[in-house]
């Protein structure tokens, strides 16, 4: 959705923040309050360990080796990133450079023209450099809080000056945060190379470090483009083949077409050129526009690309002071250096996995085909009243990543789709939708995209199937989930201001949520400016600053997607609420036994739309308003990712179904036991965190076929990264000790 920026009352948005300024006084004076007796009945307290309360911070897009890609543990640790394993090393001023092992992380590009493969032959970049990284993110100096008028405050009002706007539109930041909330724009223009980067145009086809010292240089407060991450992209960027297997990496996934990847397809065909035919290249037509290209061209400058170059190679360098906090997080508690997202690709299906243990299918029962998805169909014929819709045309929600005729990887079916009049108000013009491939009946090997992934599979042993439903075809990229905020159903809603690329409710799959339920223990979901999607279902006011701002993100909550609890008013009331909630109720001695969290787009750490430092100020204040609490000595807070963004990642991927795993993502814990900067190398991924709870609480799996049943991973004798006995999850209790 583009960003637009709405007017605001200028006098609300004062009260508003004097009553944030109030709420954060309440919380710091209620700190030390005791907790609440459990409710008759709750087996809240009923635990295997000292550990009364699980936090889950989930935060957005970053790799392991993006993140700690030179961290150096505390003595006695080891950690396997780019640094320990030789792919960089580090000169007398700490810069990351190419090391001895630099081939390990070497970029190739391939040839794929005529199907879609995992493994297609591949070759070097031309002079053995990456294409050129491309900018992205706001370009004034002050961020998304640029301009005169950030807050858009009508007159007379006198607009609000950027860090009094940034205040009353987020309330998740310590107080010396929201410094870099108003700075860190890129000063350039999206899509063009990203001049901070040093030796930008000229960079060895492999992982580079993003920030520098430089003068107009890229810090780590800057503004950074955002890589690919959809679902069949990830799965060919990690390169697996069995051929390439051996005792230490038995998947074969070498992880080196990133780049080629990201700028072959990036993220769709349907996002890049809005569905349209890609032009024909840019050397067969002497570079005279419209052609594409793979690499920015100086000559051509409004040639297509991907938009993105090699952004996923960059990394950010801890040895230089990058990510403080969470450094400081690593040294002092414990952290895993093989944790995983559970789905190739993106935000909502990780999400989704998260709270289920499995992936969730299209099911509407009003259809001949309840399982079939639309497939070059007209939709959005008329709008809620009845009236024509503005919005009708053709979808095809099907994924095919097989080339279209004539390129190399340029996916057929495939990206975000055209969304119409999706998230604006009226008046409404003609604006109709189309494409959207995002679904997969991977059960059946004939399907567009599945076979090579079917025979993978089954070739790579560890007893991995696909784990797939017969005819169910399952999502694998985002879409907006069945309900909104209210409990209406938004996938029969016509309204051109929402989208059609919205998944049925879920009535098939349960979640964590049903099982912590039936057997009588708290928990809530709770999700950054929730209090403002709620009234706003369309989400009108995301990207407008001020006290409405709308940074929710609905497709990270994976119970809003299911009936079970959106469809019954009291379970929404009990268990989804904004993150005010959180710090009353540590505040109030109130916290229920588990709880997810997910920040606002604003601070949630997603490149281009967020930066690494909101999303650690975030979790800071959540750390220090839970260390300030009765709850210091009986709470985990696990703090993760959804997914590693498309970043480049050099850790082992153990093939558990046709969903995943994906790319390694930083975890943390920080609880009374887990100290010492210990570092954890069992194999887990996000349903790791459901087992925990599992465990904890002595509670079944979530159904009898979600990953939870999933064995603890049995370390191979060459390599504690890789499990014996897979497919094999932990249960995350090694990062404590009790």
């Amino acid at each position: 959705m583009s960003l637009k920026r709405l007017a605001s009352n200028a006098f609300h948005s004062l009260r508003v923040a004097l009553a944030w300024v109030a709420l954060f006084q309440f919380t710091l004076g209620a700190s030390l309050a005791s907790a609440a007796p459990p409710q008759p009945g709750s087996n809240d307290a009923n635990t295997t360990t000292p550990i009364k309360h699980v936090i889950i911070i989930i935060g957005e897009n970053r790799t392991f080796d993006h993140v700690f890609a030179t961290y150096v543990p505390q003595p006695g640790q080891h950690v396997l990133n780019l640094l320990s394993e030789g792919i960089i090393a580090l000169d007398a001023n700490k810069n990351a450079v190419p090391g001895p092992n630099w081939a390990l992380g070497h970029q190739l590009s391939a040839s794929s023209p005529n199907t879609f493969l995992l493994a297609p032959p591949t070759g070097d970049f031309p002079n053995d450099e990456l294409p050129t990284p491309l900018a992205g993110g706001p370009s004034g100096a002050d961020g998304y809080f640029s301009g005169a008028n950030p807050c858009g405050t009508p007159a007379p009002a006198p607009p609000l000056p950027a860090l009094a706007c940034a205040m009353v539109s987020e309330n998740g930041l310590p107080n010396d945060y929201y410094q870099y909330l108003i700075s860190g724009g890129t000063g350039l223009k999206s899509h063009t190379p990203d001049t901070r980067i040093t030796n930008v145009s000229t960079l060895p086809a492999g992982p580079f470090q993003l920030t520098n010292s430089n003068a107009n240089g890229f810090n780590y407060n800057a503004y950074a483009a955002s890589p690919v991450h959809r679902f069949y992209q990830m799965w060919q960027q990690e390169d697996c083949n069995v051929s390439q297997a051996n005792p230490n990496n038995p998947s074969g996934c070498d992880h080196n077409l990133f780049a080629w990847v990201e700028v072959t397809i990036g993220a769709g065909s349907d996002s890049v050129t809005s569905g349209a035919p890609q032009p024909p290249l840019c050397n067969l037509t002497g570079d005279v526009t419209p052609c594409f290209t793979t690499n920015f061209l100086p000559n051509a400058p409004t040639a297509t690309t991907t938009g993105e170059g090699s952004t996923a190679l960059g990394f950010y360098n801890m040895q230089q002071g990058d990510a403080p906090y969470f450094k400081m997080l690593a040294d002092t508690y414990a952290m895993s250096d093989n944790f995983h997202q559970s789905v190739d690709g993106g935000t909502g299906a990780n999400h989704i996995m998260l709270g289920h243990g499995d992936a969730i299918y299209f099911y509407d029962p009003t259809q001949a085909n309840p399982f079939l998805p639309p497939s070059k169909v007209e939709v959005y014929q008329f709008d809620n009243e009845g009236n024509p819709n503005p919005d009708v045309g053709v979808v095809q929600e099907i994924e095919n990543p097989n080339p279209a005729a004539g390129t190399n990887n340029w996916y057929k079916w495939d990206g975000y789709g055209v969304t119409g009049n999706a998230g604006y108000p009226p008046p409404y013009s003609a604006s109709p939708v189309s494409g959207g491939g995002s679904y997969s009946n991977c059960s059946d090997p004939k399907q567009a995209g599945v076979g090579p992934i079917w025979w993978y599979l089954i070739t790579v042993g560890n007893n991995a199937g696909t784990h797939c439903e017969e005819g169910r075809y399952y999502l694998l990229n985002n879409y907006n989930p069945g309900y909104f905020g209210n409990g209406k159903n938004a996938y029969t809603d016509t309204n051109p201001a929402n989208t059609p690329f919205t998944i049925p409710p879920n009535a098939k799959t349960p979640s964590i949520g049903d099982d912590l339920n039936a057997h009588n223990i708290s928990w809530k979901y709770y999700g950054d400016q929730w209090n403002n999607y709620v009234p706003d279902p369309y989400q009108i006011n995301y990207g407008t600053n001020g006290p409405n701002a709308d940074e929710y993100c609905n497709i990270c909550n994976p119970f809003q997607y299911d009936s079970s609890i959106m469809g019954n008013p009291a379970q929404i009331a009990a268990h989804i609420q904004d993150t005010l909630n959180l710090y009353s109720d540590i505040a109030n001695g109130t916290l229920p036994a588990v709880s997810f969290v997910k920040p606002s787009g604003y601070v949630d750490g997603h490149p281009a739309s967020s930066k690494l430092n909101l999303f650690e100020g975030f979790t800071k204040k959540i750390v220090d308003l839970v260390q300030g609490s009765f709850y210091a000595s009986n709470t985990a807070i696990f703090i993760t990712f959804d997914e590693g963004g498309g970043y480049y990642d050099s850790g082992y991927v153990q093939p558990l179904d046709f969903f995943g795993d994906g790319t390694r993502i930083p975890l943390i814990v920080v609880s009374a036991y887990s100290k010492g900067g210990h570092i954890n190398h069992a194999y887990g991924d996000h349903v790791s965190l459901l087992k925990f709870i599992e465990r904890n609480w002595s509670i079944p799996p979530v159904s009898n076929r979600s990953r939870d049943n999933y064995d603890d991973p049995v370390p191979s004798p060459g390599s504690v990264y890789v499990p014996t006995n897979g497919p094999a999850l932990t249960d995350l209790f090694g990062l404590f000790s009790f």
